[in-house]
């Protein structure tokens, strides 16, 4: 039986069928989930898209925590399952405080698009296991609202505690406190990204195949659970 790994599209999402895509090319059973569905269909792990969920009002992800759907993620998360937020989606996993911090406009107040370089700093989460701790990843990048903040304590926590998954390389695109682009929760089954790992799995349509890992690696993480 095929891994069933959930794909959430909130109203305003743009990255749900790529999601979905990266999911069946790395050997998965893709799950379309709705924002109003109160069940989660038995998947084995979530993936929140990006996008600009409910028009980016108030502030991104903040009405997306209050879907119906998020209610059932949340608890699951807390239980052990799964979850990946990419760009709006890993904001919406920090309003709804299932990692710490936030993410606000850009320092240089202008949508960023390009192929960024990334550090992996982090190997031992759900979603990261098929990459080695010190590589070096190409993955694209396009947010207008992806400067990752948190006070001096909680960034140093995170740093302390290797709850930093991702850093960017050869600059910083948007500002974020110590070129932070992806951490992850204590349990390590929750990681969050602006980097969208899910446009780089084809390299006929991205810049090589370095985001497939992460959907790979989620499947694998079942292996002889």
């Amino acid at each position: 039986m095929s891994t069933r790994i959930g794909v959430v599209t909130f109203p305003g999402s743009l990255d749900d069928r790529d999601a979905l895509r990266a999911v069946r090319l790395a050997g998965g059973d893709p799950i379309p989930l709705w924002h109003g569905d109160h069940d989660l269909r038995d998947v084995d792990a979530v993936v929140l898209p990006g996008g600009f969920s409910y028009g980016d009002y108030l502030r991104c992800g903040a009405i997306a925590r209050f879907s119906p759907v998020m209610t059932e993620v949340v608890s699951a998360a807390q239980r052990g399952l799964p979850v990946l937020g990419i760009c709006n989606g890993f904001q919406v996993l920090c309003e709804s405080h299932l990692l710490p911090g936030a993410l606000i406009r850009n320092s240089g107040l202008h949508f960023t698009c390009l192929d960024q370089r990334l550090r992996v700093e982090s190997a031992s989460t759900a979603w990261t296991g098929e990459y080695t701790a010190g590589s070096q990843i190409v993955i694209p990048l396009k947010n207008g609202e992806g400067q990752y903040v948190a006070d001096d304590a909680t960034l140093d926590r995170l740093e302390g505690e290797g709850q930093v998954v991702f850093r960017y390389l050869g600059g910083n695109p948007n500002g974020s406190r110590r070129d932070i682009a992806g951490i992850r929760n204590e349990a390590g089954n929750v990681v969050g990204l602006m980097p969208h790992p899910e446009h780089a799995i084809d390299p006929l349509t991205g810049p090589g195949t370095d985001g497939l890992a992460m959907f790979v690696s989620v499947l694998k993480s079942f292996v002889g659970a």
